[in-house]
């Protein structure tokens, strides 16, 4: 039997969120998955201040789940253009250009022949027909298309998708852990595609560079729309048969590694707003709902800005496609919108024909340039390009420190879907109290009221009358909620050494973790393409210790928390650490991580786009200019970056890199 879960997205932008009285009696993350086929609701936006921050939040977002945060630096396009083909009132040409360096764009440009100087330029993504951007049937045919706009006054841009046609470096069904460990994907090297196809266009002498538009239909739908979700520089766009708010999209080419936790394809598409853009449907596929569900939703957005007349929809009687009916209703629009036309204006497709294919490919015979890389070796350069962007940001400077802050913090961020909750978005309710010789030690249960998350865990408090010098967070999964045999009044030797100092301790079992793994776990249900909807469990461990933070920041007023990670719990305190400045002090077990070593991140700690921000070398250097200790490294653990980030702070001494364990006294004096 199949069940069809309905998610309302949550959003906490300009929200006020009450503590609910009522304990989830459990953690809605164990059973709630969400999926490429789950139906969504589009959130509320009651203001244009409100949206644009969603909206720049989302830019963000994108961008790092694509692996293109932070940015990669412009590289010189190197375009090909040659093979040029005359017909009546266009040109066909056969390009090529590097998006990166060695790593190529191909596709075919059409241009007018009506002797004008400048003309729109339009972007034409193909979906995922059998012969790409080269299809010519009934149901599609981008050959029809562009040639049809030429004619109309555009220069038209076809590309492949990555492993058809003429995109021979890599297949398209590039993918794997490593891949997906560094940021890449195939979705993320289409997008990077079309950002530098943008630029492409652009450049030509004959395009007006300020008006440039973006049509494509199924995959080359979603490509449209995470483009102009990004890219402000497509004035006007027209999605084609993929905006649904229960299918997301079936490809890898579609589904990297985070894109969707949280939001999902309609409020993407909103994003264009308030540009001109005309959603096309179809009744015979996921967008038969359009008119009723999914163009109302964008429609909210797009009155946020006055800007209603710049969305229409139309929808088209007919299977999945981009046939002559949906190409004409986009001619309409392209003609309003970069042509001056009036709204009533219904350019019609003229009778158009193919060149051979051989004439439209760009390598016929299948040979590459000579020295091209292909297959792994294109892996490895687009790995070493992003150690290569990280070097760049080391810092050496106080500007450079905040540089490192902007993007690398706000890349961690994302990459891990994870938010640093104030203390009233965090509600607790007490159970049991237990008392020992020298503390009162309480059970409890902190959650998120707008998420349904559920951390047990247990405070622990020095006997009223002796003097409280701090308050700590321990986090050791050794000692489920920082009990000896999971009896409170037998604290672990780590919370009995912080007591004796005069802490108060809270101790919380993150997710699936001690007290919070239920004793029939069976494993989260999973899903195809799970990581592009649903947070890793390393995510949530670290969410779940920025939780436990602010609960303990409410309840100790203007004091800073400390933060201890003890055992495999510290790599998950150091990269909440990164993400919750200012922090007393901090403490993390290294448990011998090997920095230099994928192998490192591709076991328990794996989350996509890791190593692409930095990972535990670059939250070490987020913690700055607070005390951090990393101890337990055996000589394995990176830590240049955090020392030029320290000294870059002015603060070298809040630094200690140790290689041996500490022992829990040696790391509650550390704390004191």
């Amino acid at each position: 039997m199949l069940f069809i879960v309905l998610y309302t997205l949550q959003t906490s932008v300009g929200a006020k969120t009450e503590a609910a009285a009522t304990e989830p009696s459990t953690d809605a993350r164990l059973r709630a998955v969400r999926t490429g086929d789950t139906v969504y609701q589009m959130p509320t936006y009651t203001t244009k201040a409100q949206w644009e921050t969603r909206k720049a939040d989302l830019r963000r977002h994108i961008l790092v789940s694509a692996g293109l945060w932070p940015t990669p630096p412009s590289t010189p396009l190197n375009p090909h253009i040659f093979g040029r083909i005359t017909r009546d009132g266009y040109t066909v040409e056969r390009v090529y250009f590097e998006s990166f360096p060695g790593f190529y764009v191909t596709g075919n440009l059409y241009r007018p022949t009506d002797g004008k100087p400048r003309h729109p330029g339009v972007l034409c993504p193909h979906g995922h027909w059998e012969q790409g951007r080269l299809a010519d049937g009934e149901l599609g045919s981008t050959p029809a298309r562009c040639i049809n706009l030429a004619r109309q006054g555009y220069v038209a841009f076809s590309y492949d998708m990555v492993g058809y046609n003429d995109s021979l470096q890599l297949t398209h069904q590039t993918d794997g852990p490593r891949e997906q460990l560094w940021g890449i994907s195939l979705l993320g090297i289409q997008l990077m595609n079309s950002i530098r196809s943008i630029e492409f266009l652009r450049s030509l002498p004959d395009v007006d560079p300020d008006r440039i538009a973006c049509t494509g239909e199924s995959g080359g739908g979603t490509q449209t729309f995470l483009l102009t979700a990004v890219d402000d520089r497509v004035k006007v766009s027209a999605p084609v048969n993929m905006i649904s708010a229960h299918f997301q999209g079936g490809c890898l080419c579609e589904n990297s590694p985070g894109l969707r936790v949280d939001t999902f394809n309609v409020e993407i598409a909103a994003m264009m707003a308030p540009r001109p853009m005309l959603m096309v449907s179809a009744t015979g596929d996921w967008t038969a709902d359009t008119p009723r569900v999914e163009y109302p939703a964008v429609r909210s957005v797009f009155a946020l800005y006055g800007a209603e007349d710049a969305l229409a929809q139309k929808q088209i009687d007919a299977p999945h496609n981009y046939n002559k009916a949906s190409r004409e209703a986009v001619y309409a629009w392209f003609a309003r919108w970069l042509q001056g036309a009036p709204p009533d204006a219904a350019p019609k497709e003229q009778p158009y024909k193919m060149e051979p294919v051989q004439d439209l490919r760009v390598f016929p015979d299948g040979k590459l340039p000579e020295g091209t890389a292909t297959g792994a070796a294109v892996i490895e350069s687009m790995i070493a390009a992003a150690k290569q962007n990280l070097e760049a940001l080391r810092p050496r400077s106080h500007a450079d420190l905040a540089r490192l802050r902007e993007l690398i913090g706000e890349g961690l961020k994302h990459t891990l879907c994870v938010t640093a909750p104030s203390p009233s978005q965090v509600a607790c309710q007490m159970h049991e109290e237990v008392r020992g010789p020298r503390f009162t030690a309480t059970r409890l249960v902190i959650w998120r009221p707008s998420v349904g998350d559920r951390i047990p865990g247990a405070l622990y408090r020095p006997t009223p009358g002796r003097r409280v010098t701090s308050a700590t967070l321990l986090i050791d999964p050794s000692t489920p909620c920082g009990a000896s045999g999971g009896d409170l009044a037998s604290p672990s030797p780590m919370v009995a050494a912080l007591l004796r100092r005069g802490h108060t301790v809270l101790c919380v079992d993150p997710f699936l973790t001690g007290s919070a793994r239920p004793a029939d776990w069976q494993g989260r249900p999973q899903a195809r393409f799970f990581l592009t909807f649903n947070r890793s469990d390393t995510a949530e461990r670290v969410q779940d210790i920025l939780t436990a933070l602010a609960y303990l920041k409410g309840t100790i007023g203007d004091r800073e928390p400390n933060l201890v990670g003890q055992g495999e719990a510290g790599i998950w305190c150091l990269l909440a650490a990164a993400l919750r400045p200012g922090l007393r002090r901090v403490a993390v077990d290294a448990r011998g991580i090997d920095t230099s070593n994928d192998e490192s991140f591709l076991g328990d700690l794996f989350v996509p786009g890791l190593r692409r921000v930095g990972d535990v070398r670059m939250a070490a250097a987020l913690c700055a200019p607070s005390a951090l200790m990393i101890h337990n490294t055996q000589g394995r653990f990176g830590a240049q970056w955090a020392e030029e980030a320290y000294l870059a702070a002015g603060t070298p001494h809040q630094l200690r890199i140790e290689n041996r364990l500490h022992t829990p006294e040696s790391v509650a004096d550390w704390v004191r």
